[in-house]
Parts: C-alpha cells; structure tokens; sequence
C-alpha cells in the first residue's frame, strides 16, 4: 500500500525541491498512525554486537536526522533504524540549498553539515518512546566550532548511550571542515578511547551499549589499515562502510554533479563496497561490519553481504524507489538464503569478500 502511494504521489515529490521533499517525508511518517510491524522470515534473523535483529535491513543515518519519524520508519519493514547525525549542541548545518537529486544518475549529493536539533533534544525524544520496541542507533557528530572534537563524542556517548541499542562514532562526514582527520591513527585512538570509557561509565556496572566506527569510502589502503588496527586494539563493537564519497565519478550525468558535498545512490555502490571487503578482510572476525552505499536491490544487498556485512543500510534509494524496497530487498534476500539451503542468510557473510576487493562484483 505505501509503496502504491509513493508511486502516485513521486511526481509531485519530485518538484519539490530535495530538502523540502525530504521534510514532508518525515512529517508524513511522524503522523502516521502506529502500525503493527510485520513478521520476517526466519532465515532473516540475524545478530551481531550482542543485538538480536529481526531482518538485516536498515535505515540510514541522515534520513530522520532528528529522531522525528522512528515508529513510522520502523514500520516500513526495516530491521532497525539509525537516526542523526546527533551534536552536542544545536546547529543550523550548511545554508541552502544544500541536497540535489541526480535522477539520470539515482543519486544524491548533501552538504548538511551534520544540521542536528542538538543533543538533549534529541535524548527527549528516544527516551519518549524507548518502551515501544524496535531496534534504534544513534550516529554521532561533532559539533562545527567544537575546539575538542574528541570530547565532543564522549559527551554524546555519555548522555546517549542509555536510549539507544547502539552509537555510531561517525567521523567521516565531508561536510564538517576537518571532521575526516579524526581517521588518523593517533587522533582516532584518542577519540575511540574517550567513547568508550564513557560509554562504560553510562553503563554503570550494566550491559554496555555497542560503539560502532562509520568509516569513509575514500581511504587509502594504508589509512584503511591504520584504522582497522585501532578498533581491534580498542575492542570496537563493529564498523560500518561507508560514508558519502567526495568523489566524482566520470559516469555522472547530471549537473548537479558540479556541487560539493557527499555523494550517495548508485554511484557509491562499487567504491564503498570494495573498502568494504577490504575492510572484512582486515577485520578477521573480530567484530561484525554494516554494509551502506548503493543498496537499490536485494543483488546489490546482497553483494554487501557477500562482501563482508552482517547487515545492511540504505537511504538513498528510498528517494527514486520508495519504501517497497524494503519489502523487496527482504524478500530477495531470504530466498537467496533458501536457494543455498540455508537456515540463516548470515551464514553467507564474507563468501566472496577475497574476489569482491579484488573489483570482481559480478
């Protein structure tokens, strides 16, 4: 039924302008009455950083950046949601318009600026409805004029670790002047270590809530080593790959490909999911990765999966496709499962992680 709606209705959407669009989305999933979430096959379960996940199919930080539409977005089918990016303090982002829409391309470029309702708002509105289930992270993002970025994370950490069932250490944001440095080694062993040991005294003796690291797309493979080396040597919870690209592949049509921001849709999909095997490869089963950047198809959830993902989050695509993807990817997923005789899709994660950093996608 959504997915009717959305099919009628994106021609309107469409002649709005991309952020404008994007408001009335969330206000419309706000509003809507609460609906019982359906069962998921089975071979769906999956678990990971100590969390039990009914499909791994998730929503991507960016798209209920202010924790405004999380029942109405759980709803649509996905396994769990990850709302933010979260900051300390409130802050207007980046001036518009700051989102396009590349259609020929079913792509995205955003320079937010990590725009955020600010941290205790935000703690309102988790803590609001913590009692009504459904699996919630939180990213986290420092704030523009920060003079400790490090701490900024372990405030956030501190204050938001109680309402959520995981934090997302992003620091791999394009749109924050100087955010991607905090990738260096040393900075980055500081700032993971701050993060957890406040994450540890939130915990107050309790179960500790799981840290995840959202890396970039566009590290080198020395800097992709660096990284992996700290969130073993610190005991992360797991990482997710990847952030928006600052790249501009030769493949774009649009003309909104001249604006600066990250990029995201289909043309992030081979890039992100090759770092992502490299990171799998890197990881060694430490802990488990989530897989993001040009998921518009069960195949395309599934070579993240292939890859190296034990789970798996879209946004983009949401915008030229609508929200019977979830179904579908879902749907696509299982039945690769029961193809292979499988009683969990988990059992598939890493197969062609070798061949898939290697370029081979096919």
């Amino acid at each position: 039924m959504i997915g009717s709606l959305f099919n009628l209705a994106r021609p309107l959407i469409h002649k709005l302008d991309a952020e404008t669009a994007h408001r009335l989305t969330i206000a419309a999933l706000a509003a809507a009455p609460a609906l019982k979430r359906a069962t998921d096959d089975p071979v769906l379960a999956t678990e990971a950083f100590g969390l039990s996940f009914p499909n791994p199919v998730g929503l991507a930080a960016g798209f209920d950046k202010h924790a405004e539409a999380i029942d109405g977005t759980l709803a649509l089918g996905f396994g769990f949601v990850e709302v933010g990016g979260v900051t300390p303090l409130p802050q207007p982002g980046n001036a518009r318009p700051r989102v396009f829409r590349l259609p020929e391309d079913e792509a995205v470029i955003n320079r937010y600026g990590l725009n955020s309702d600010g941290m205790e708002e935000i703690a309102a509105r988790l803590a609001a409805r913590r009692r009504r289930g459904g699996l919630v992270g939180v990213n986290l993002g420092a704030n523009k004029d920060s003079a400790d970025r490090a701490a900024d994370y372990a405030i956030l950490t501190r204050r938001l670790a109680p309402l959520a069932d995981f934090l997302t250490v992003n620091i791999s944001s394009p749109n924050t002047p100087g955010l991607r440095d905090l990738q260096a080694e040393s900075v980055l062993d500081d700032l993971i270590a701050r993060a957890l040991a406040a994450r540890d005294e939130a915990a107050a003796g309790g179960k500790p809530t799981p840290i995840l690291l959202k890396i970039a797309p566009d590290l080198t493979l020395p800097e992709l080593d660096g990284i992996v080396a700290v969130a073993r040597r610190r005991r992360i919870d797991g990482m997710i790959v990847s952030n928006t690209t600052i790249a501009r592949p030769e493949s774009l049509r649009n003309a909104a490909k001249a604006e600066t921001g990250g990029l995201s849709g289909r043309p992030l999909f081979k890039p992100s999911t090759i770092i992502l095997a490299e990171t799998f490869r890197r990881v060694e089963g430490q802990f488990p990765l989530v897989g993001v950047g040009g998921i518009d198809s069960a195949a395309t959830a599934f070579a993240k999966i292939r890859a190296g993902a034990s789970l798996v989050q879209f946004y983009s695509a949401l915008v030229f496709k609508g929200p019977g993807l979830v179904r579908e990817i879902k749907a696509g997923l299982a039945g690769q499962a029961r193809r292979a005789g499988l009683t969990r899709l988990s059992a598939l994660v890493g197969r062609d992680a070798e061949a898939i950093a290697s370029g081979e996608l096919g």
